[in-house]
């Protein structure tokens, strides 16, 4: 890690001026560049995806008004905005517990709402949406 200082002046009662370091906060030694470019319109979402720290199987609303995309698999800066026809699909059938669904499901939410995977096999991946 890198130290970031700053100095301070302290006029003593003598008039000596003296400059103390102070350290504020250190930087990690590893800092993320990622080009950002204009956005897409005619291009294809890639699922799922690598942004950052996390991998999305859907539309994502980060540092953004709407829900985007990435257009490779592993975010490059190339990106749209999201259309209807873009946000994930159900993957049926899919297997949750030892039962296989071939539509939404409300079993296993609490608030009854029907949901489905978003990967064959929600036990592993658990990867899921509502569905509309």
């Amino acid at each position: 890690a890198q130290s970031i200082y700053l100095h301070f002046l302290h006029t003593s009662e003598n008039n000596f001026n003296h400059s103390y370091p102070l350290i504020i906060y250190e930087l990690s030694s590893t800092v993320e560049t990622v080009s950002h470019f204009p956005e897409i319109e005619d291009g294809e979402c890639a699922f799922p995806f690598h942004y950052k720290n996390g991998t999305y199987y859907d539309c994502i609303k980060s540092k953004s008004r709407h829900r985007w995309c990435s257009l490779n698999e592993t975010y490059e800066g190339y990106w749209k905005y999201c259309s209807a026809e873009d946000f994930a699909s159900c993957v049926f059938p899919f297997w949750y517990r030892r039962l296989i669904y071939w539509d939404c499901t409300d079993h296993g939410e609490a608030f009854g709402k029907k949901w489905c995977s978003l990967t064959k096999n929600f036990n592993k991946d658990r990867i899921w949406k509502y569905c509309e």
